[in-house]
C-alpha cells in the first residue's frame, strides 16, 4: 500500500510540474506580448520602472529564457512569428519587425529569469541572423555596434537588464537589415538574436 501511495504522489508531482512548465512556456512565448496600449502596464512591472514616452518608431523587444525550468534539450514552440528566430533556451522577439528609416526607439522588456541586453549591429548582405562567429568567451565581435540597451530602468548601456525590468534606447537608423542580439557570454549561441528591417 505504501509503495502504491508513493507512486501516486510521484506521478501527481511530475504531472503538476509538467503542466506548470507548459503554461509558463506558453505565457512567455505568447505572440503580441507588447501590442496595444495595455503593454505599458505590463512593462512597468518588475522593479517598478516604466519607460518614458519614446520618440520615433517604437520597437518592443522581448528578451526571454527558460530560467532552468526545462532540461538541456528543451525547445520552445514555434509560433509562426517571422521575427522570432531564436528557438533555443533563450530568445529575442521584436515587434514590429520592420520600421521606416529615421528615429527608432527600442523598448526592451526582460521576461526571462536571467539578465539580458540588446546590441544593434548592421547585418551584411547575404548573412542571416544567428550566423556570427562566437569567440572563446561565448561572445561575438560587437565593434560595429550602433547602440545597445543594457540598463535596467534606464536608457542606453549599463550592467544588463534584470528580470522583470525594462530598458530603452533611441537610435537613428538608415535603410537596411539589422541584427538585435544579446551579447552576454553564451546568450547569442543559445538563440538570442532577431532581425529588424529598416525601409527607406
Amino acid at each position: 500500500m505504501t509503495a502504491r501511495h508513493d507512486l501516486r504522489l510521484a506521478v501527481v508531482g511530475v504531472l503538476a510540474a509538467l503542466v506548470l512548465g507548459i503554461v509558463t512556456t506558453l505565457l512567455l512565448a505568447a505572440p503580441g506580448a507588447f501590442r496595444g496600449p495595455a503593454s505599458a502596464g505590463r512593462m512597468a512591472k518588475g522593479p517598478g520602472c516604466a519607460p518614458p514616452s519614446l520618440p520615433g518608431h517604437v520597437v518592443d523587444v522581448t528578451a526571454g529564457d527558460m530560467g532552468g525550468m526545462m532540461g538541456p534539450h528543451g525547445r520552445l514552440p514555434q509560433d509562426n512569428t517571422p521575427r522570432w528566430h531564436g528557438m533555443g533556451m533563450m530568445w529575442l522577439r521584436a515587434h514590429p519587425g520592420t520600421v521606416a528609416v529615421g528615429t527608432v526607439s527600442l523598448r526592451v522588456f526582460n521576461a526571462g529569469a536571467l539578465t539580458h541586453e540588446v546590441v544593434v549591429l548592421p547585418l551584411p548582405d547575404g548573412q542571416a541572423v544567428g550566423e556570427r562567429p562566437s569567440g572563446t568567451d561565448g561572445r561575438i565581435d560587437e565593434a560595429s555596434s550602433l547602440g545597445e540597451v543594457s540598463r535596467s530602468c534606464g536608457a542606453g548601456a549599463g550592467d544588463g537588464i534584470i528580470s522583470g525590468a525594462t530598458g530603452w534606447a533611441t537610435l537613428t537608423l538608415t535603410p537596411g537589415r539589422y541584427e538585435l542580439l544579446c551579447n552576454l557570454p553564451g546568450h547569442y549561441g543559445a538563440g538570442m538574436y532577431t532581425e529588424l528591417d529598416v525601409t527607406g
